[in-house]
């Protein structure tokens, strides 16, 4: 501003200079080569002494006066203004009277934290003033502590911390302070931040803290200094969460105890010195290869390491931390509101707190923050280390005695003592709204309903449910580089789609696709893995099934140009596994499309195992069976007895007309080899043989059946997939009103029913005149007689009615009359005699007699004071009616 005032004042002055000495204006110095239009190559290209000649020149012809006003305009630097970070301004019309008024308490509690804070700058005079009561969207101030308004909203999520800080992180847009390094001079509620869903790291926190504490959560408001980093919610330089491999729980090695009679193992022979040796040699190697690892790791964290920054140790954040007790919560942490992580009480992202704060009250860290805050002990109630500004309210206040004459008190000075108890002032209630949030801004989660974050080689996509078409809610990018160029694979993850799919990864180094879904598919498809470049049939691709939901139990298939594996879980049948090799499709001259059903692949071997059969001896359960089909063979292998080594195995031939149907196939010795393990095993006889040549050629024939069916179904599968990729279309329940537009018209067109139901029975009102037109003949026109007869018949009518009426109600009233008169004289000749139990019926007869008598002479009473206006509302309409008013 300094350097603006003084050129200003030279160039008023030499504003005056230039007008009384016109003559100077001739002295401007001549373009330079550069600046003229044109120029030879002889002028262009000058060697730097011909040009240090040419400036001297010009030097030289400049005047005195010139050249002070050279000197002086190149002191005159121009600068653009940068733009101002204009606040948000709000109508206080729009704001309940808590938002706009302090009540009596709320300025007693801002008069005690004003004094708070006059008495810690006088104490404190090198600390950065507190953060105690700024003002909010109606220009108001309040105090910190009852801006947090603890709500629990309707949604199970919330009711978790890591539920309730993904939401907040997602919900809101960040607002960065300025300055970095000064706490904010304006706070909006919390209901406001949701409305307008930004807000900065203060209000980030003060919503978190609010939903935290109304979940059970021990939570606070933190006020303190946080890295560059982490106030611009940098995270280009942290693993994505979703790409964080969970640790493992590592199972405790129970050791095999050694029992007594355990044959104890064989001496070891081998040398000592050159075991020694070699151990040292790997040792060497792995120290070697353990320090280029670290040497490699430190090389790339400097190269990742982010520029110095000016302000570190400056910058103002606010976060929240939940202390350990409540909720289960073993230890504290840290939760980043712009983020939604939690970090360790020891982070390095955090180097110091000022005070913390909840809707109880506010504590000042005493703590040295030189060395971060992992040294900072966060037990509140230590008030060496925590100043409090209320005492008594929330944590107990440590109390140690000052001197031993304190313990021999007497118990009248107790009593006294309880007599002159202080009163502490306790907190307010939150002047903020409860707050509120519908079901369709929940499910929306970002402004707009899409969010975009950054990290270490990693881009994180999130939409709102229902947003894109075919439900996509969540995507991640991962590259290879930093500059997010070079694509290495990507995550989707979607929700509400009517195919199940829930998650798909395209892996771009290898080009496979891997879809997941959820239950409830027709062929109870669980998880598919294809190649991008091959989806058609018949190509790699791996399958993985529900096995419970299906009939056959089939858990995986694994399918190759040439092979095809599937394995089965729980199986009556004990199979497990089934392996199918097929050869090369001959050529027939047959459409693209039905290449795989007209001409299908041939089948050259298929292998089918089958897991333990305990309710038959091993000799004779059936382990594998090989169906060679291009050589015409069976093999069989049974399983192995637990006493030997080797498994028995059978061999057999096919008959040359095995093929044929309804063929006798014929049946020789060479058809059949066996080995048996067991020598003493009797031999099987022919016949036998023939049967279970016969059944495992029926069991080849269902094999092949299958192996077919199997295609099919891969074929059908992957038609289906492609027309739900086309379709893509959503779920929506029936309790969502809003996006069930079958809901949404069947409740319109009930609406509409009830509409017409109601306009209707206001066309159908009751006709006093249709009985007696009908006695008449129902004429077209009525004439003046007629209508005169019309009316008084129809008055008459009304006026009978209405006598008829208070004749059965008096009617009535006196049969009650009556009945209770005879009650009455049957009790006093009676009274004398009568038990205890007959008088209390009587009495309650009578009580029930009088208000039926009442009711009636009620009912009679109204009917005589409404019969006169009935009467006369008839006769009114009577006159109106459109077809007597003529003589009316």
């Amino acid at each position: 501003m300094e350097v603006v005032e003084d050129t200003n004042k030279v160039s008023e002055g030499n504003e005056s200079e230039i007008k009384s000495d016109p003559t100077d204006s001739p002295s401007v110095p001549e373009k330079t080569d550069e600046e003229k239009p044109e120029g030879g190559a002889a002028e262009g290209e000058k060697a730097e002494g011909e040009e240090g000649e040419d400036g001297e020149k010009e030097e030289e012809q400049l005047s005195e006066d010139a050249e002070a006003l050279k000197e002086e305009l190149d002191k005159i630097i121009v600068s653009p203004p940068e733009p101002q970070k204009v606040e948000e301004i709000f109508d206080p019309a729009d704001f309940p009277p808590s938002y706009k008024d302090n009540l009596p308490k709320e300025l007693l509690v801002l008069q005690y934290a004003d004094n708070f804070r006059r008495q810690y700058v006088h104490l404190y005079r090198d600390r950065k003033p507190l953060f105690l009561y700024p003002v909010n969207e109606c220009m108001v101030e309040k105090f910190v502590c009852t801006t947090i308004r603890p709500t629990q909203l309707p949604f199970k999520e919330l009711y978790n911390w890591d539920g309730a800080a993904e939401f907040v992180a997602d919900y809101l847009d960040f607002e960065t302070l300025e300055p970095a390094y000064e706490v904010p001079n304006r706070m909006l509620s919390p209901t406001t931040v949701l409305s307008r869903q930004k807000g900065n790291c203060f209000e980030y926190s003060t919503l978190l803290a609010s939903l935290l504490i109304a979940s059970g959560y021990d939570a606070y408001v933190v006020n303190g200094y946080a890295t560059r980093e982490t106030c611009l919610a940098d995270e280009t330089r942290e693993i994505c969460p979703l790409l964080k491999k969970k640790e493992a729980a590592k199972a405790n090695e129970r050791k095999k105890s050694m029992k007594k009679y355990t044959v104890k193992p064989p001496k070891d022979l081998r040398s000592k010195f050159i075991l020694k040796m070699e151990a040292r040699t790997v040792a060497e190697e792995k120290a070697a290869e353990d320090k280029r690892k670290a040497e490699e790791e430190q090389r790339v964290l400097e190269m990742e390491k982010p520029p110095p920054d000016p302000l570190h140790g400056l910058r103002v954040h606010a976060w929240v931390i939940v202390l350990s007790g409540k909720r289960e919560v073993p230890e504290s942490f840290f939760i980043e509101p712009f983020t939604g992580l939690s970090h360790p009480v020891t982070s390095s992202n955090y180097l110091g707190i000022e005070s913390v704060w909840n809707n109880f009250n506010y504590w000042v860290d005493m703590q040295d923050c030189s060395e971060g805050v992992g040294i900072i002990s966060y037990d509140l109630g230590d008030c060496t280390k925590w100043e409090y500004m209320f005492p008594g309210l929330d944590k107990p206040i440590l109390q140690i005695p000052e001197a031993d004459d304190d313990l021999m008190l007497d118990d009248d000075d107790d009593e006294d003592k309880d007599k002159d108890v202080e009163k502490y002032l306790d907190m307010p209630p939150s002047w903020v709204e409860p707050l509120c949030l519908s079901q369709r801004d929940y499910e929306m989660r970002c402004p707009q309903g899409k969010k975009i974050k950054l990290y270490k080689r990693a881009k994180l996509e999130k939409f709102a449910h229902y947003l894109m078409k075919d439900g996509l809610v969540c995507r991640l990018s991962v590259f290879e580089n930093r500059e997010l160029t070079d694509l290495i694979m990507i995550k989707e993850f979607y929700q509400h789609r009517e195919d199940k799919l829930h998650s798909r990864i395209h892996n771009h180094c290898t080009g496979w696709i891997t879809e997941g879904f959820d239950e409830g598919r027709s062929h109870c498809l669980k998880e598919h893995q294809y190649k991008a470049s091959a989806p058609a049939p018949e190509n790699d691709r791996t399958m993985v099934f529900f096995n419970t939901a299906r009939v056959d139990g089939l858990y995986k298939r694994v399918e190759t140009p040439t092979e095809m594996t599937e394995h089965y879980i729980d199986r009556d049948d004990f199979l497990y596994y089934k392996h199918v090799i097929f050869g090369r499709r001959p050529k027939k001259f047959v459409p693209q499309d039905e290449a795989t059903t007209v001409n299908p692949r041939p089948i050259v071997k298929m292998v089918v195992k089958f897991k333990r059969n305990t309710e038959s001896a091993a000799n004779e359960d059936i382990n594998e069976m090989v169906f060679l089909c291009s050589e015409d063979k069976i093999q069989l292998t049974y399983h192995t007895e637990q006493s030997n080594i080797a498994a028995s195995t059978r061999d057999f031939v096919k008959p040359a007309n095995w093929d044929e149907k309804g063929a006798i196939l014929a049946w020789s010795s060479e058809m059949h080899g066996t080995f048996q393990v067991d020598p003493f095993c009797k031999s099987t006889k022919q016949v036998t043989l023939y049967e279970l040549l016969l059944l495992l050629l029926r069991q080849e024939e269902k094999a092949r059946e299958q192996v077919r069916e199997s295609e099919e179904e891969v074929r059908e599968l992957l038609a289906e997939r492609e027309k739900e990729e086309t379709a893509s279309e959503l779920e929506i329940s029936v309790y969502d009103t809003e996006r069930n537009e079958k809901s949404r018209q069947h409740r319109k067109e009930v609406e509409q029913q009830l509409l017409e139901e109601e306009m209707r029975k206001e066309e159908m009102e009751i006709d006093y005149l249709a009985p007696f037109l009908a006695q008449m003949g129902d004429p077209d026109k009525i004439s003046r007689q007629q209508a005169y007869k019309l009316k008084e018949d129809c008055l008459a009518d009304l006026k009978q009615r209405l006598i008829d009426k208070a004749n059965l109600i008096q009617a009535r009233f006196e049969k009650e009359t009556t009945e209770l008169q005879k009650k009455q004289a049957w009790y006093q000749q009676n009274q004398v005699s009568m038990s205890k139990d007959d008088e209390e019926d009587y009495l309650n007869y009578c009580s029930e007699a009088m208000f039926r008598i009442h009711i009636l002479e009620l009912r009679l009473n109204r009917h005589k004071e409404i019969a006169p206006h009935k009467y006369m509302a008839l006769e009114q309409r009577l006159r109106n009616d459109p077809r007597l008013v003529e003589y009316f």
